[in-house]
């Protein structure tokens, strides 16, 4: 019996260092043909632009080809789900947005679900909100703007991106947080958004930074806080919302790295040191700095707990919020 035992306890052992063995080879040789990046979004968008400027990086420094594939339909989504679906071998990588944070709480039916189907690489680099105001605004900073909008309940409304994205999120945070008596007046985008800022027709606005640096820099809009953790490097003296005295209000536009669920974890690992390298060399960080972006490149365990936090945290505000889902 003992000399069965043993032989049973070597076999595993065995096995055990043999699969040890052939996933660091895995890493170790990854990758040996090209490997297909998947952008859900169109071309010359700030995410394809990190999208390719990654993919030409990696291609140089890991001797294989990455090449982009643009797939923008259905709000990203049929490109996300793609992916979800490809074979967990590295040869296929998404580089999203937080849409694919934010759209499993906004689409009723999605060909994926972001925590089961996806191994997180890294968040490469994220774009902070920003709340601002049309200069003709009584209100300085952030207090004078709460104090302003409680004293005249139904009278102001804010502008986003749009019905969903992240900026009407941080607005919806922000309304929420503080029980505010505002309007959401949604856009097809940025540009229009600030747009309807710069007129009055909306006195304030919740839009990425990129989005609204120009006319903050020439005076046309007044920047009250960014939503990020830090201050923003573009904008030095421009506070956070927690530094304004409103805490928990944290929310970026991210642009992240993710590969299929069941992607080996020297696969991944080798991914992200390689992209960490990349984000870090000072051609990419000006590149990335130009697009209104802060490089991250935090590692695979870091950004799978953000992930889960966020995915929970933006689930409440569409809740709480009464934001009807997609069909």
């Amino acid at each position: 019996m003992q000399g069965v035992r043993r032989t049973l306890t070597a076999s595993i052992m065995a096995a055990i260092a043999t699969a040890a063995f052939s996933s660091a080879s895995l890493g170790q040789n990854y990758p040996s043909q090209s490997v297909r990046v998947i952008v859900p979004a169109a071309p010359g968008g700030p995410s394809d632009v990190i999208g390719r400027l990654i993919a030409q990086k990696l291609s140089d420094s890991l001797g294989q080809t990455f090449y982009v594939e643009n797939i923008p339909s259905g709000a990203g989504n049929v490109g996300v789900g793609m992916v979800a679906k490809a074979p967990p071998d590295g040869y296929t990588i998404l580089t999203p947005t937080s849409a694919v944070i934010v759209n499993p709480s906004l689409y009723a039916k999605l060909p994926y679900d972001t925590l089961r189907d996806f191994a997180p690489v890294t968040l490469v680099a994220a774009s902070p909100h920003v709340l601002t105001v049309n200069p003709s605004v009584a209100a300085k900073n952030v207090q004078e703007l709460i104090a302003l909008v409680h004293a005249n309940p139904g009278k102001f409304s804010y502008a986003s991106p749009g019905t969903g994205t992240t900026g009407q999120l941080a607005g919806e945070l922000f309304r929420l947080s503080l029980g505010l008596d505002i309007v959401h007046v949604p856009f097809n985008g940025g540009a229009p958004a600030i747009m309807s800022t710069l007129g009055g027709h909306t006195q304030m606005a919740f839009s990425a930074l990129p989005s609204a640096a120009t006319n903050i820099k020439d005076g046309k809009l007044r920047a009250l806080a960014v939503t990020s953790g830090k201050r923003a490097p573009e904008f030095p003296d421009l506070p956070t919302l927690a530094e304004a005295g409103v805490p928990n209000q944290e929310s970026e536009f991210i642009q992240c790295v993710l590969v299929p669920a069941g992607t080996p974890r020297p696969v991944i690992d080798k991914l992200y040191r390689e992209i960490a390298r990349v984000v870090a060399l000072p051609d990419v960080k000006e590149h990335i700095a130009a697009l209104g972006f802060i490089p991250v490149a935090n590692t695979p365990d870091e950004f799978a707990v953000q992930i889960k936090a966020d995915v929970a945290k933006w689930a409440k505000v569409i809740r709480d919020a009464n934001i009807k889902q997609i069909e």
